[in-house]
């Protein structure tokens, strides 16, 4: 692994901010520490960067310990929220900044920044200040300072919250496009669950401090392991035992869960209506553009279903509900 940590902890004043975190990223991976503010997420970030030390536990890049390394010798990348540009310098001076101050030659200087100025698509803007940018533009360009030097590990500390809707969906694919090219190991912060599934190989899933599970974009979504999770990682019906044993009897038991406390997690796009039932009554219908979803009341309990496009139900339709083969899991429900 190309970085590792391991039972790390940090508690500020009387608050417990992260509690016996362990995790490892291998190389050319790209992580995505996900969840709610207060989480540990940031605070996770600032102690890999070496901005603040853990209370206990190791970090080890590549084997070495992290613990008396200086934040400035740990040679990592960091693009914050806010794009930290040097106003009075160009486009390719910013980007260029860091391999100035290291000592390297201009020549080498000037061929690094004009080929990360064609990866990042701005080759046109090189003697641009960042006032002169769009938000999506200083964004690029704070990316292409932060991999100029090669680091050996990137940190992306939400970096695209700042941005509109459309350019944030753009600067996804474009900082993953980027991020596989280079090669280099990626750790994001972000509370964005959309993000996380564009951008990850892993996504990293924290609750008041601790790693409520890790695995990957689809693990995270389809097989949900805590209420919590499956909440998080998108809309999702969380239903209990009853509820199944009368919408779906033919659904697999929980017994996977060791006999606790579980709840059948159905996202609404499993969910089958079907016409001329009298299952479950429509109770509102919300029109999205590439999808509709459906609000359904099933013998008291409230159910969400999506359809592709615009759906021919109405408010007042009953429909029959089924749920899709393989579709479904148990989840934990404390």
């Amino acid at each position: 692994m190309h970085l590792q940590i391991e039972h790390v902890s940090k508690t500020f004043e009387s608050v417990l901010a992260l509690d016996d975190v362990s995790l490892e990223v291998g190389e050319r991976e790209f992580v995505c520490l996900l969840g709610p503010s207060g989480c540990g997420k940031t605070t996770l970030l600032r102690l890999i960067a070496g901005l603040m030390q853990p209370d206990s536990g190791r970090l080890l890049l590549q084997g070495q310990d992290l613990a008396h390394v200086a934040a400035r010798a740990r040679d990592f990348g960091i693009v914050f929220q806010a794009y930290s540009l040097f106003p009075a310098m160009t486009v390719a001076e910013n980007i260029g900044y860091g391999l100035k101050i290291r000592g390297t030659a201009k020549a080498e200087i000037s061929r690094r920044v004009a080929e990360l100025l064609e990866l990042i698509r701005l080759p046109q803007l090189a003697d641009r200040h960042p006032w002169q940018l769009s938000g999506g533009q200083q964004q690029r360009v704070a990316f292409a300072r932060a991999v100029a030097v090669k680091p050996k590990l990137l940190l992306l500390d939400e970096p695209l919250s700042a941005l509109d809707a459309k350019v944030r969906a753009e600067l996804r694919l474009e900082i993953r496009a980027l991020q596989r090219a280079l090669g280099i190991p990626t750790v994001m912060v972000t509370h964005d669950q959309e993000e996380a599934l564009t951008l990850s190989d892993r996504i990293v899933c924290m609750q008041q401090g601790r790693v409520a599970q890790s695995g990957t974009p689809e693990d995270l979504y389809n097989r949900p392991a805590t209420r919590f999770v499956a909440d998080f990682m998108g809309v999702s019906n969380l239903l209990d035992a009853d509820v199944m044993r009368r919408i779906a009897p033919r659904f697999r038991a929980a017994d996977a869960l060791g006999g606790g406390p579980a709840l059948a997690c159905i996202r609404p796009e499993h969910i089958v209506l079907v016409p001329g039932k009298h299952d479950g009554q429509v109770r509102a219908v919300q029109f999205l553009g590439n999808l509709s979803r459906i609000h359904l009341d099933v013998g008291g309990t409230l159910l969400l279903a999506e359809q592709s496009g615009q759906t021919a139900f109405a408010v007042g339709d009953w429909a029959g509900v089924e749920i899709g083969d393989g579709a479904g899991t148990w989840v934990r429900a404390d």
